[in-house]
């Protein structure tokens, strides 16, 4: 299990699963846009028809994702078991998983930079502050500005998502995965097995129990608060938020589950464990996300 010593760079042989990544991306995408659209240009039978169509689409690229993410992460695993991969190789690794990161935090800057735009600069130009009471005269003359904006202009109201509750115990959940999954990595670097498997597991457990408390957390808003998509600009901001963050938590939970059953079969040792780092990377990236949303949406 320990890296090549070879100094030259180890070249993978051809693999068919970046084209089969690339297939299963552009489902994706044309199955959320036909299945996400609003438009009744075509009437509602056709527009119902569309949607039932780009939904399985966008099933059967997300199922493509799956296999291609499975055999490609097979391949890989075997790569490294077998001694193929050196040094070098490894450099490249964690400057690919680097640059991976940086653009999810672009991602989410971007997030939150459209919340902040909308709050700062939108609400109070809706309200008539400054030079625009025309503007407010025009558009909605009953708007008030206030943060979370709680009320559409349809005349629908809606309640916001409270700071404390679920959020603050998924918040703390966050947090003491981020302890054991620490606790984890130095037992892998410390050769401490039986301790390595308990918290790793630990890790994983309070990973779906998130994911698990933000869906009762959802039902709560939609059945009880009536905030759902369609609740102006905070029920949008609200759910993008939450939900991208969410979905980056079901892909952290998947790696550290995969690397949980890679911990039982042996495969790393103190000098050979990047991909369990990579997990570990991703995963203390998804908490700290998490403490801005949690400040930003919830608090503020």
């Amino acid at each position: 299990m320990a890296e090549h010593n070879s100094s030259k760079y180890y070249v993978p042989e051809s693999s068919p699963w970046p084209l089969f990544g690339s297939i299963g991306l552009f489902l994706i995408a044309i199955g959320a846009a036909n299945f996400i659209q609003q438009s009744t240009e075509f009437g509602q039978n056709t527009l119902r028809n569309t949607g039932d169509m780009g939904g399985w689409i966008l099933i059967s690229g997300v199922l493509v994702i799956i296999a291609t993410m499975f055999m490609w992460w097979r391949d890989t695993i075997r790569e490294s078991i077998t001694g193929l991969h050196n040094a070098q190789l490894g450099n490249s690794y964690r400057q690919g998983m680097i640059w991976f990161i940086f653009s999810e935090v672009m991602f989410f800057g971007i997030l939150f930079g459209a919340m902040f735009y909308a709050r700062w600069l939108i609400i109070p130009w809706l309200a008539g502050e400054g030079n625009n009471a025309m503007t407010h005269e025009l558009l909605w003359p009953d708007f008030q500005a206030m943060w979370p904006l709680t009320a559409t202009p349809d005349g629908r109201t809606t309640q916001a998502m409270g700071a404390w509750g679920l959020p603050a115990i998924n918040t703390a959940i966050l947090l003491a995965s981020s302890l054991t999954l620490t606790i984890a990595h130095h037992a892998l670097i410390t050769g401490e097995r039986g301790k390595l498997i308990l918290f790793q597991g630990i890790t994983v457990l309070l990973g779906i129990s998130f994911l698990t408390l933000q869906v009762e957390e959802y039902i709560h808003a939609y059945q009880e608060l009536g905030l759902t998509l369609e609740a102006g600009i905070y029920g949008s901001m609200f759910f993008f938020l939450t939900g991208f963050h969410g979905i980056h938590v079901t892909m952290g939970t998947l790696m550290l589950l995969i690397m949980f059953f890679r911990i039982l079969k042996g495969h790393f040792s103190k000098d050979n464990h990047f991909a369990y780092e990579a997990a570990a990377w991703y995963w203390h990236f998804v908490d700290v996300v998490w403490l801005f949303l949690y400040v930003c949406v919830y608090w503020l």
